[in-house]
């Protein structure tokens, strides 16, 4: 772009009408809070309102964050609509310049310290609505994350409606680079049904957003915005909840993560010369979601994390990782790591019988697994039980002996017994559906709603959560069931009117109360494992999974395609959470049932497929697969993902997925497709490290180290297939 083309960043313009402040120096006040890992620097106007200046990672060169006070480009630390309040400038389709934020007065501030956790907490009040605001922050463990939520009170004499409450308001993202356009990229992850967790960079002109001039007609920025979001009971059906905003030179990134397990929505827009983000849960316009507050009661928003890095993308997320960990409850499942058995993918299928699962069970046990799971069907007499579900009693014609027979089968075989659920459903021919009341159910203007034949439960409903916890009791303390599998077929997308001001809100409330459950089943099972599957990855949120101890990541069945998931699936959850499936088949070759294996190796080992067909060398080489992996498993709760040639492309011939500790290096290479030798740099190895091809010893593997470069080349002489590489 040519000089007379560029912004004058010190134009003087008259934004005030657009609710914008503009300020003298000598009118702020600062808040500069110091927990562990980040440096927060907040700023108070003239009109009191309160403001985001900065916020840094403690290894930040402070050139890179200037110490102006101009505000013209920032956002309020919060952003919330009320009902029959537009936007006070531009378009009401954006959440940024919202009416109710220009009225919040700063009240106080508090700062503490719980162990290894800092929080903040900041008091505003709006006296046109008679509303106090709230917003919490905390940075946990010292990784530089910060999250942040927002409490809503009605302090006054009427009904107060709210219509969006985003807990993440942030501008001026670029500070000190203002030519935003040419210098940052932005980053999302579609993630649908057999594709998930796919990360991709944009040029922000490329998704409709770029430098226009708007600013030298004294215009506060455009009404373009780049925005993501969800609507329906599953949080990831198209989309990650996660974005980020990163400098092409690598030397900065914003990262953020929605922890909601419905709907939500984020926002990247430009006010002048800054960037900001918005991001919360859902809201008016996106999800039908409105919330009565009446005199004295109170809104918790949906919580949001940001990470703040002085790095790349992939940085980013060895920041998130070790802040999942810190957030999520804590299990013994996700230290010991057991080798699960699951009889569904490419296996049974949602059909077991007696015979069916009896074959499976020696196999399972010899090819090491800890946990047997039933999956689909074993409820059901008929073969087409999809719109039957929902009483959760074994079949007896299914299992003549008892289902009883078949799980003390698997426990005399050393391993523990598990089955499929899909607990928020009935279907709409099961007699359950009679036997509930309408509340019980997700309902609109008085009908319940139907979801390709079948009823979604309404989990505020105590008769839904009585019921279910005599089931469980019943499956617990009687069959000896250690390990549920709770899947989620369905998506409803509006959620619920019933018993809530808008049907949005019956939605958040619902996914509320439904992990609530899941927590109190842990909290009276302590040793229960309960995995988290929704069509398999459809649910990759850590409002799920600071629960779940496992999560499935996808139902994809081809193990080839497979990879490109299991190679970017650590960006969205921790590794020892992470079960991806491992496919052998009989008609795979060596190479094959190589890369299938290698597949779940980086993360939890979750086998499937019929492994009662294969013959004695190919079952050799499942159990090669799952001895290394006990080998390593003790590595992989205290390692943080990595990504040697950047996040992978969907039809990528070569991928390449690391873990690092203190102490042990892997390295998951993956051939598709292309040459059979590929280099790339690893610069997180030492100059003098060994390499080992630990998975699969009998198959051809050739490494070479240039150590001058950090290059590491490797050689797989056959396609499809993958190795699992030591680093030390």
């Amino acid at each position: 772009m040519s000089s007379q083309f560029k912004p004058n960043i010190r134009v003087e313009l008259p934004l005030k009408q657009h609710g914008i402040s503009v300020h003298a120096v000598s009118d702020i006040r600062w808040i500069r809070w110091r927990p562990s890992a980040l440096d927060v620097d907040l700023m108070i106007d003239g009109d009191a309102h309160v403001w985001i200046h900065s916020i840094r990672p403690k290894d930040a060169h402070v050139k890179e964050y200037n110490t102006d006070t101009e505000l013209a480009h920032a956002l309020p630390i919060v952003q919330i609509r009320l009902l029959g309040e537009g936007s006070t400038y531009g378009t009401s389709e954006r959440l940024v310049f919202s009416a109710t934020p220009q009225r919040l007065s700063y009240v106080s501030h508090t700062e503490w310290q719980d162990g290894h956790s800092h929080f903040l907490k900041i008091e505003m009040h709006d006296k046109t609505a008679d509303i106090a605001v709230q917003t919490q922050f905390g940075v946990f463990f010292n990784v530089p994350v910060l999250r942040s939520t927002v409490f809503v009170k009605n302090e006054g004499r009427h009904n107060v409606f709210l219509q969006a409450v985003a807990s993440l308001s942030l501008g001026y993202l670029n500070r000190g680079h203002d030519e935003w356009w040419k210098e940052y990229e932005v980053w999302f992850a579609n993630s649908t049904n057999f594709r998930e967790a796919q990360w991709k960079a944009f040029e922000p002109g490329d998704l409709g957003m770029d430098y226009v001039g708007a600013s030298d007609f004294h215009k506060p920025g455009t009404r373009a915005s780049i925005v993501k979001s969800n609507l329906g009971t599953f949080s990831t059906c198209g989309s990650l909840p996660m974005g980020a905003l990163s400098r092409k030179d690598g030397k900065q990134c914003y990262m953020w993560q929605i922890e909601h397990s419905g709907s939500w929505r984020w926002e990247l827009g430009n006010i002048l010369h800054g960037l900001y983000v918005i991001a919360g849960g859902p809201n008016d316009q996106d999800h039908q979601w409105t919330k009565k507050l009446e005199p004295g009661e109170e809104f918790e928003s949906v919580s949001t994390a940001l990470a703040v890095i002085s790095g790349k993308t992939e940085d980013a997320f060895d920041a998130f990782t070790r802040y999942r960990r810190g957030i999520r409850r804590r299990h013994a499942d996700n230290q010991t790591l057991p080798v699960v058995f699951n009889d569904y993918m490419n296996c049974l299928d949602g059909d077991p019988n007696e015979q069916k699962v009896l074959a499976l069970i020696q196999p399972a046990r010899r090819l090491g697994a800890e946990y047997f799971c039933i999956d689909a069907g074993w409820y059901a007499d008929v073969d087409d039980w999809w719109d039957c579900v929902g009483e959760w009693k074994p079949s007896r014609v299914r299992f003549p002996r008892g289902l009883n027979f078949v799980l003390d089968t698997i426990k005399d075989a050393g391993m523990k017994p598990g089955l499929w659920m899909e607990p928020e459903v009935i279907g709409i021919k099961s007699p359950v559906a009679a036997a509930l009341p309408d509340g019980a159910f997700f309902q609109r203007l008085g009908r319940r709603v139907v979801e390709q034949s079948r009823y979604h439960l309404d989990f505020r409903h105590t008769a839904v959560t009585t019921r279910l916890n005599n089931i469980i009791d019943g499956l617990v303390n009687d069959l000896g069931v250690q390990y549920f599998k709770f899947d989620a077929n369905i998506d409803v997308t509006h959620g619920t009117d019933f018993n809530a001001s808008s049907p949005g809100d019956g939605m958040l409330e619902h996914r509320r109360a439904y992990m609530a459950w899941i927590n109190r089943l842990y909290d009276r099972f302590p040793d229960l494992v309960i995995e988290s599957c929704s069509s398999g990855g459809q649910r990759l949120d850590y409002h799920t999974l600071a629960t779940h101890s496992i999560q499935s990541t996808s139902d994809q069945t081809n193990p080839v395609i497979y990879s490109a998931i299991s190679a970017n699936i650590l960006t969205a959850l921790t590794p020892e959470q992470s079960a991806s499936w491992a496919l052998p088949a009989p008609e795979y070759d060596d190479d094959t049932i190589a890369l299938c294996m290698v597949n779940s190796l980086m993360g939890r080992l979750y086998i499937s497929g019929r492994i009662d067909l294969l013959t004695d060398s190919q079952l050799q080489l499942v159990i090669e697969a799952s001895d290394v992996y006990k080998s390593i498993r003790a590595d992989i709760p205290n390692s943080v993902p990595f990504w040697p040639i950047g996040l992978h492309a969907w039809h990528q011939d070569w991928l390449v997925l690391g873990l690092k500790t203190v102490s042990a290096m892997y390295l998951a290479v993956w051939r598709r497709g292309g040459l059979d030798s590929f280099s790339f740099q690893l610069l997180e190895a030492q100059e003098h490290a060994n390499f080992s091809a630990l998975y699969p010893k009998r198959l051809i593997t050739v490494l070479k180290w240039h150590a001058a470069k950090k290059q590491l080349s490797v050689t797989i002489p056959t396609f499809p297939s993958a190795r699992l590489i030591s680093v030390a």
